[in-house]
């Protein structure tokens, strides 16, 4: 592992614990075990470090995240929630601690949210055989619900919102079959 990657690794898991206001670059390079010096060498500076760590969780969510299906796609974020905490939306809290006025932060957030909703959207569409933007956007509010309700009501919100979006996903089924049969 380079000293950026593992820095950006240690920066992540500290970030995502305590928080982006509350955690300081002298914080962050004790995490890392490294010197200032060797932190702002291999990532810069703040900005630049949270901008990496953005990069990297979006990498390995997206990774872990099905494209076949919208249960799938719950049953894997109650996976995640699971095995990594529920501490809500890692991006949505950078930008709302750390992103204003920085615009690495915001154009990460905004990449990644972009590239959920497309996500969800395949999601869907392979569901349903079609597209279905007006459900994509529900099944949406439903996974990044269940990301922050999981904070403070529980990792079974997750399965709560599973099951409202396969509701929502059957419910499409029959209105289409209705429309077309």
């Amino acid at each position: 592992m380079t000293d950026q990657t593992a820095i950006i690794a240690s920066a992540e898991a500290l970030l995502d614990k305590e928080g982006f206001s509350a955690t300081g670059m002298d914080r962050l390079t004790r995490a890392a075990g490294v010197s200032s010096r060797t932190l702002y060498k291999h990532v810069g500076g703040r900005a630049a470090l949270i901008a990496g760590t953005l990069d990297a969780r979006s990498e390995r969510f997206l990774a872990a995240m099905p494209r076949d299906g919208v249960d799938g796609l719950f049953r894997a974020l109650g996976e995640w929630v699971e095995a990594q905490g529920a501490h809500g939306c890692f991006f949505l809290r950078a930008l709302g601690e750390a992103g204003a006025g920085e615009p690495a932060i915001g154009d990460r957030v905004a990449t990644h949210k972009e590239a959920m909703a497309a996500l969800i959207a395949n999601c869907v569409a392979a569901d349903l055989g079609e597209a279905d933007i007006v459900l994509a956007d529900q099944i949406l509010v439903l996974f990044e619900g269940a990301t922050h309700a999981a904070v403070y009501r529980g990792t079974n919100v997750v399965e709560a919102a599973r099951q409202a979006a396969t509701t929502l996903v059957e419910a499409a089924r029959h209105s289409a079959e209705r429309t077309n049969g």
